[in-house]
């Protein structure tokens, strides 16, 4: 698995996939800058929203249409349920304050009304955030792995949550579970970048279609006059 790959955008809507995600780093680099372990409790607190509200709705959209959703509910509900044991393991690692838990109950309100509408809207540019969201997440880990072995930030043993989790060693360290968690961001970048292809491939032969009609329609109307 490819820890530095990037989708290319390659339309509109991965356009703007990418540059609200690019929008939310300057957010997070601004606040935290290099306090890796609090900015991991934020970012997996709205990392974890996505997985649950792309689930929720597809599984109402299912029932709804009385169609087969193709597996893609569990996978995005295990995603949910994947970052929120990452935020669980930063709480045990960056304990953060009670202002920081404030902020991050307001920044999960806020991402998840806010992602639900961008799903309803375009389901696309959904996921493609997801998809570059978890392309920064790879990245941020890897600037944390950089520290941890450098020694600017000291590697403690790792929680027993964590341990118990991605079935670690008794040993384990932060630095070994920066890495298993990276993976875990690598999968989830590789999930919804597919996601977003597919339905990109559904919609491109509709707009087609729709374009060869309007030019039709439109020479049609030449002949006419």
């Amino acid at each position: 698995m490819s820890l530095d790959k990037h989708y290319m955008p390659k339309n509109l809507s991965d356009k703007v996939a990418l540059r609200f995600t690019k929008f939310l780093r300057f957010l997070a680099d601004t606040f935290f800058k290099k306090r890796y372990g609090h900015r991991a409790v934020v970012l997996e607190t709205v990392a974890a929203v996505p997985g649950m509200v792309a689930g929720m709705l597809l599984h109402l959209k299912s029932l709804r249409k009385m169609q087969d959703d193709r597996g893609w509910i569990k996978i995005l509900l295990d995603e949910a349920e994947n970052e929120r044991m990452h935020l669980m393991t930063f709480i045990h690692i960056a304990k953060p304050t009670l202002i920081e838990r404030i902020i991050i109950m307001i920044a999960q309100f806020i991402f998840i009304i806010t992602y639900a509408i961008i799903f309803i809207v375009s389901q696309r540019t959904a996921h493609r955030i997801v998809g570059y969201f978890e392309e920064e997440a790879v990245r941020s880990y890897t600037e944390y792995l950089n520290e941890l072995e450098t020694g600017k930030i000291k590697n403690i043993p790792a929680p027993e949550i964590a341990i118990n989790y991605w079935n670690l060693p008794l040993n384990a360290t932060l630095k070994d579970v920066v890495k298993v968690i990276r993976d875990d961001e690598a999968g989830h970048r590789d999930v919804n970048h597919s996601f977003a292809d597919i339905i990109n491939s559904k919609i491109k032969p509709k707009l087609e279609t729709s374009n060869k009609v309007q030019i039709k329609q439109t020479q049609t109307l030449n002949e006419k006059n």
